[in-house]
């Protein structure tokens, strides 16, 4: 090797040490008025990507639960309805993004009206945490929902998870009370 290819070598050292040493830069955050698509997912007007709720998971919107009187009811209509609840009326949200999905979306952890939207929708009981995707964070405010037989845990229902891949009430154990 001749002096100036060295020379080169450290200078690009130089260069890219920096990057590699250096924490990576966290996503801006993301503000704007939010519009519910369902229980895990927010539009931001004026943005083209969905977000979606970090590390938890809500019903689907046509998925049936029963209630503590075994009454069936559209719970994801019902975590969607306490997601735009938590919201307000003004509809302001501010997004930190943890990572992307498979379909594009923005994965993120909401604030809204001084609350984080993620954690509040599991200690209300309308989210499970997403233990596949979530780093754990979420695990005793489920516990706390659960003891306290908040939303979905009043009474029957079967995992997000499971509902995706063809489970319902009546042809599979479900999760809630009889626990």
């Amino acid at each position: 090797m001749q002096f100036p290819d060295i020379m080169k070598s450290l200078v690009f050292l130089a260069l890219a040490f920096p990057l590699f040493v250096s924490p990576a830069a966290a996503a801006p955050a993301i503000s704007g008025q939010a519009d519910v698509v369902d229980g895990d997912t927010l539009a931001i007007c004026g943005r083209p990507e969905r977000i979606r709720l970090y590390g938890v998971d809500t019903p689907e919107g046509q998925q049936i639960c029963e209630d503590a009187g075994g009454k069936r009811y559209l719970c994801g209509s019902s975590a969607a309805d306490a997601l735009a609840a938590m919201i307000g009326r003004n509809g302001r949200v501010t997004c930190q993004e943890e990572d992307r999905d498979q379909y594009g979306r923005i994965v993120a952890v909401c604030q809204a009206n001084g609350r984080e939207i993620n954690a509040e929708l599991v200690r209300q009981g309308w989210a499970l945490e997403y233990k596949r995707y979530s780093d754990g964070r979420y695990s005793a405010a489920e516990t706390e929902a659960r003891k306290a037989k908040r939303g979905l845990w009043a009474g029957r229902f079967v995992e997000p998870w499971d509902w995706r891949k063809g489970k319902r009430l009546d042809t599979e154990a479900s999760t809630g009370t009889d626990w």
